[in-house]
């Protein structure tokens, strides 16, 4: 059970960071692209005030999640949530070190104006932006995987059939035969 609980924090966490990431370069880029600049770097400014706390507490909770669920299972799962926990960590350090420093010179520029070579430091954010959305897209699709071929997903690794259908011999036998059997062993014919 507690390996299910932490499984799912570490996947909402994980899904709401991707969905962040994912709605920013999909939505807020080519609308930033699309405003005049001092519009940009004043909603960008702003903008960065509340994403500071929720962007980094899920990263938080997705690497820390995906790595405590690593600790608590074996083999593909903790290579796969290992992975993930990894991935969402890389997504933290292309946000510290890559998106945050551009932030602050944003800041700046909101404030006063931007130098002349702007555009080319804010592809750069984006190039920051779109890697950190891979990553942690990228983590959110293993823990997805980890929740269907899981030791404790709906089917098994490397298995077409799922966890509770029956294997073997049982598995192949068609009703006729299933109903001669249990005739054989003395219990009822129950259609």
């Amino acid at each position: 059970m507690r390996v299910l609980i932490v499984h799912g924090i570490a996947l909402m966490a994980t899904g709401l960071l991707a969905g962040a990431f994912g709605y920013g370069a999909a939505n807020l880029v080519p609308t930033f692209d699309a405003v005049p600049v001092a519009m940009r770097l004043d909603f960008h400014a702003e903008l960065m005030k509340i994403n500071g706390i929720t962007v980094q507490g899920a990263m938080v909770a997705s690497t820390f999640g995906s790595l405590t669920l690593a600790a608590l299972t074996r083999g593909r799962a903790r290579a796969l949530a290992a992975a993930a926990g990894l991935l969402t960590f890389a997504s933290f350090l292309i946000t510290r070190l890559g998106n945050v420093p551009i932030n602050g010179r944003i800041k700046q520029w909101a404030a006063t104006t931007p130098p002349a070579d702007h555009a080319e430091i804010l592809h750069r954010w984006e190039l920051f932006h779109h890697a950190r959305t891979l990553t942690a897209v990228a983590a959110f699709a293993l823990l997805i995987f980890l929740a269907f071929f899981g030791p404790f997903g709906g089917r098994r690794f490397g298995s077409g059939r799922s966890g509770s259908e029956p294997s073997g011999p049982q598995r192949t036998m068609t009703r006729a035969q299933r109903l001669t059997r249990g005739a054989a062993k003395g219990s009822p014919l129950v259609p």
